[in-house]
C-alpha cells in the first residue's frame, strides 16, 4: 500500500497574508492623540524682583466655575461672545502704554477701540486673567483659551496688514522659512510688541468639591 504524502504548507504565502493584516490594522486603528495649547511660559523671574502695580481697568476677568458656566468681568457670557469681548479690551487704547527701557511708549496711535477710562490704557498694559476650577472640563478650558488666541491673532493680522500689506500669520510663516532674513524679522517683533499676548493662567480653585 503506497504512503499517502502529507501535502505542505506553503509558508511563504502565510506570511503575506500576515503582512496584509498588519496593514489592514495599522490603516484603521485610531489612536488618541492629547490636545492642547501652544504657549510659551514666563521666566522665573530674580528672587529680588517687585510686580508692578497693575490698575483694576488693565485686567480683564475671565473665571469658569465647575459647571462650565463663563463670566467674564462678573457678568456671564458664552464661549463663542468671549473673543470680540478681549478685543474690545485688548485694543482700548484708552491711556498710555508702559515705559519700556527707560522709554514711555505713549498712547495707542493704532488701536480701535473706544479709549474708554474704565477698560485697558494700552495693549502692552492689558492683562487677561484666566481662573478655572479644578472641576471644569478640560475641553471647555481649551475653547476658553482658543478664543483668547484668537483675538489676538486678529488683532495682529489687522495691524500687519495696514503696515505690511500682509496678515500677520502669513508674515510669521515667511519668517519662519527664512530666519537670516533680518528685515521679515523686525517685522514680526514690531507686531508682537503691539499686540503682546499676555494671558495670565491663575492657580485653579476647588469650588466644587
Amino acid at each position: 500500500m503506497a504512503r499517502r504524502e502529507n501535502p505542505e504548507i506553503n509558508a511563504g504565502s502565510m506570511a503575506d497574508i500576515a503582512f496584509l493584516l498588519l496593514i489592514f490594522f495599522l490603516v484603521t486603528t485610531t489612536m488618541n492623540v492629547d490636545s492642547g495649547i501652544s504657549k510659551k511660559l514666563s521666566e522665573k523671574p530674580p528672587p529680588d524682583y517687585v510686580p508692578p502695580i497693575v490698575k483694576e481697568r488693565n485686567i480683564f476677568e475671565v473665571n469658569l466655575n465647575f459647571r462650565n458656566e463663563l463670566q467674564v468681568e462678573g457678568e456671564r457670557m458664552e464661549i463663542k461672545d468671549l473673543k470680540e469681548a478681549a478685543k474690545a479690551f485688548i485694543d482700548n487704547g484708552g491711556g498710555e502704554g508702559k515705559v519700556e527701557n527707560g522709554v514711555a511708549t505713549g498712547p495707542c496711535t493704532y488701536c480701535k477701540g473706544e479709549k474708554s477710562s474704565e477698560s485697558s490704557d494700552h495693549p502692552n498694559k492689558a492683562i487677561i486673567s484666566v481662573l478655572s476650577d479644578r472641576g471644569t472640563e478640560y475641553g471647555v478650558y481649551l475653547k476658553v483659551q482658543n478664543e483668547l488666541l484668537k483675538a489676538y491673532t486678529e488683532l495682529r493680522n489687522r495691524l500687519s496688514t495696514e503696515r505690511y500689506g500682509i496678515s500677520f500669520d502669513e508674515l510669521e510663516e515667511a519668517y519662519k522659512e527664512d530666519r537670516e532674513n533680518e528685515a521679515l524679522k523686525r517685522k514680526v517683533e514690531d507686531i508682537k510688541t503691539a499686540y503682546p499676548q499676555i494671558i495670565s493662567d491663575a492657580e485653579p480653585t476647588s469650588s466644587g468639591n
